[in-house]
């Protein structure tokens, strides 16, 4: 019963919905006591007052006549009671949804992809189902049972009553502790289902890694594994579930036992007539519903109630970014970074000691560096998925975590170093972050990235599926295209984590090139392991270890010692190495 408290915030705001299904509920069970009575009445009509055939026929059209009224209340009461069920439904996972879209890496860090989407359509239906048949079977197991007991009592005999009711106290205490029991077994029961979902999404997600290194057979072992534990736990789930309904018939059999043995001594002691007795035992067979009904009632709100709580303690977890209040100013401003050090969560070792630098509006800082050097972290934290504590990032001279989010990041454009497209057409992945751009703006956002030409010669162009994540895609389309996705947005701050990786040298000196005539005046920030991509940069800076190990302009650095111009000469003589004839590279071989 705790989930009905938990969402009395939601019942007192759809409260016409509910007063209004629970209202027709109580006509519908009181117009249920009619039948019976009118049967005994038939009964006694037929066998002591000798009834004509209209007369009964009259009786028989009343009852076909509340048949049809309770056919269409039901109707009415069904559609207001599971209309706001269903919209609590797209209320939870709006929030969800919105609770996820908020969060930030460290986040993502401790719950995994399939557990979430467990809790946002498993939990969630079993929720909405208790909100729904839930409320059903308490208010019209109670109203139909009260009623039954009130009429039992009053109008036939109040000994057999409580003669028919002796054994259902015990039934009750005993379906309270099944209550208990199912409420523990089924939260472990949806943690194991959490478990398989992770497995199954992993496994779909990883299936060219698994076919590539021929791991099926193992793969397939891990899942049955995980199938046979959400088996176990569900069947633990299902033994406590088995055992409401015998409890129940026991009690109604028992009930219906002492039923016609006291009742069929009151008939011949003649404290009742046998049409009495009759719709005594027609109303102890309508006190079956509400039993199974409070049975059924306190399996599914258990159910519900577990998986309540486990999308509870999902939205109760606060962003570990806050978001600020301050709107940023007009116009293009300076970015400062200033971080004196840099902890991950939950980690003693420094990820970034004293980092710093400045950019203007319309220059463009290259960071290259081995790899782990903490060149991806730098972006992060400019981007706010982790807040800085030592030290500070500001624009417009405001600290980031003052910022209002939204008007930070509408100022970015980023294209990660993992690509990801969406399963859609080549025009609606580009025009992700602006979905009203027209035909002519998404082309000339692919001519940007060089990839305008590839996409003419995909089957329907721009219309093309890329399928799930891209797949029918190359590694270095799919980066050409999430850079076009970047450059339609036309933000301030353009970010490329290591964005040209899969593209050729000829290829990334015609995106720069065009880069260099979209970025003037917007800030360019570009994190690449081919330094040939920096080299028009305003200030490279060599990140090793966490720190920043030299800066300078390109042809500073290539003539100063250190890594830049190690990794600089090495890189060259690569490409002059591919670019030479085969023959001659074969001659030169000792």
């Amino acid at each position: 019963m705790r989930l009905f408290a938990q969402l009395s915030w939601y019942f007192r705001r759809e409260w016409r919905r509910y007063l209004g299904a629970v209202s027709l509920l109580i006509i519908i069970a009181f117009l249920q006591l009619i039948p019976p009575k009118v049967v005994g009445i038939i009964v006694d009509g037929v066998t002591v007052h000798h009834y004509t055939t209209d007369r009964v026929l009259m009786w028989i059209g009343t009852m076909l006549l509340i048949a049809v009224v309770v056919y269409l209340l039901r109707y009415v009461w069904r559609v207001l009671l599971f209309g706001a069920s269903y919209q609590l439904a797209v209320e939870l996972r709006e929030d969800f949804y919105r609770q996820l879209s908020r969060q930030h890496p460290e986040f993502y860090l401790r719950h995994r992809t399939g557990d979430l989407m467990a809790r946002a359509t498993n939990d969630v239906d079993r929720v909405v189902f208790a909100a729904g048949e839930g409320v059903l079977t308490l208010v019209d197991s109670m109203v139909t049972g009260l009623a039954v007991l009130i009429v039992m009592s009053t109008q036939i005999s109040w000994q057999l009553t409580l003669l028919a009711l002796v054994p259902m106290p015990i039934m009750a205490l005993v379906i309270k502790r099944y209550g208990d029991m199912l409420h523990e077994r089924f939260k472990l029961a949806q943690a194991a289902f959490s478990s398989l979902n992770d497995r199954t999404q992993e496994s779909m997600t990883s299936i060219r890694m698994i076919k590539a290194f021929g791991l099926e057979d193992r793969q397939s072992g891990l899942f049955a594994a995980d199938a046979a534990d959400t088996g176990v736990k569900n069947m633990r789930v299902a033994r406590v579930d088995a055992r409401f309904d015998p409890t129940i018939y026991i009690a109604i059999g028992m009930a219906n036992l002492l039923a016609i043995g006291g009742g069929s001594w009151m008939v011949t002691q003649g404290s009742i007539t046998l049409g009495q007795l009759t719709s005594f035992m027609m109303y102890l067979g309508l006190m079956i519903w509400p039993m199974l009904a409070l049975a059924w009632m306190f399996n599914i709100v258990e159910r519900g109630s577990a998986a309540y709580s486990r999308i509870r303690a999902m939205l109760a977890e606060a962003p570990v970014v806050n978001d600020g209040e301050a709107s940023i100013p007009a116009g293009r401003g300076t970015l400062a970074v200033a971080i004196r050090e840099f902890h991950y969560p939950h980690t003693d070792a420094a990820t970034l000691d004293k980092v710093t630098f400045t950019l203007q509006p319309g220059q463009m800082l290259g960071i290259c560096g081995p790899t782990g050097a903490g060149k991806s972290t730098v972006l992060s934290l400019i981007q706010r998925h982790f807040d800085v504590v030592q030290g500070d990032i500001r624009y417009h001279d405001i600290p980031l975590p003052r910022l209002k989010l939204d008007d930070w990041r509408s100022r970015l454009a980023v294209v990660s170093q993992t690509p990801f497209l969406f399963s859609d057409t080549v025009a609606s992945n580009i025009a992700l972050g602006k979905p009203g751009a027209t035909q002519q703006e998404v082309e000339h956002a692919a001519r940007l990235a060089s990839v305008h030409d590839d996409i003419l010669r995909l089957p329907q162009g721009y219309d093309t599926e890329v399928g799930e994540r891209g797949v029918m895609l190359s590694g270095g389309q799919k980066q050409r295209i999430s850079i076009a996705r970047a450059l339609l947005l036309e933000a301030e701050i353009l970010i490329l984590d290591d964005a040209l990786s899969a593209v050729d040298g000829r290829t990334e000196h015609q995106i720069l090139r065009n880069l260099r005539q979209w970025g003037e005046g917007r800030t360019v920030i570009i994190s690449a392991h081919r330094l040939s991509a920096l080299t028009d940069a305003s200030e490279i800076i060599v990140m090793q270890h966490g720190h920043i190990a030299q800066r300078g302009r390109h042809e500073q650095l290539a003539a100063q010692s250190g890594w830049y111009r190690d990794m600089y000469r090495y890189q060259q003589l690569e490409a002059a190495l591919n670019d030479a004839p085969a023959e001659e590279v074969t001659r030169e071989e000792p």
